[in-house]
């Protein structure tokens, strides 16, 4: 599946601003809520995608080009490997842990959202080459 680039950083832009209110205030509901969209993103029903598709797509006209959607959908099950723990340690108390997952998480959706660098498309290619290389070589 091909997907409209703009897409993927666009939902960057709003993850950013969801987990920076999230680091700010140190309240859980934010990146519990924010686990739920990298979860729906991981499957391919981002809210955010939804968003750009109806609100802002219309407005900008067609991408010039299409990239594989896989590489932002496992970026979207990082996210969310990083959001959980954030939202389980500001709802236990272990604030450290909140803050130190959140940060992280929000590094990683302002890169893509201000530079349009998407580490976690990074780790999935690395990862694909990864297991081309061990398919042709066996190590």
């Amino acid at each position: 599946m091909q997907i409209d680039p703009r897409g993927p950083r666009s939902a960057a832009a709003l993850t950013t601003l969801v987990l920076a209110a999230a680091l700010i205030t140190a309240s859980w509901p934010l990146p519990a809520a924010q686990a739920v969209v990298f979860a729906l993103g991981a499957l391919g029903r981002s809210p955010y995608g939804w968003l750009y598709r109806v609100l802002l797509r219309p407005r900008l006209g067609p991408p010039t080009e299409l990239e594989d959607a896989r590489p932002p959908r496992f970026a979207q099950l990082v996210g969310l490997l990083f959001a959980v723990p954030a939202a389980l340690g500001y709802l236990l108390g272990a604030n450290w842990l909140g803050t130190a997952a959140c940060a992280c998480a929000l590094a990683a959706a302002f890169l893509n959202a201000a530079f349009g660098y998407c580490l976690g498309c990074e780790v999935y290619l690395l990862l694909r080459r990864g297991q081309a290389r061990f398919a042709v070589t066996g190590r």
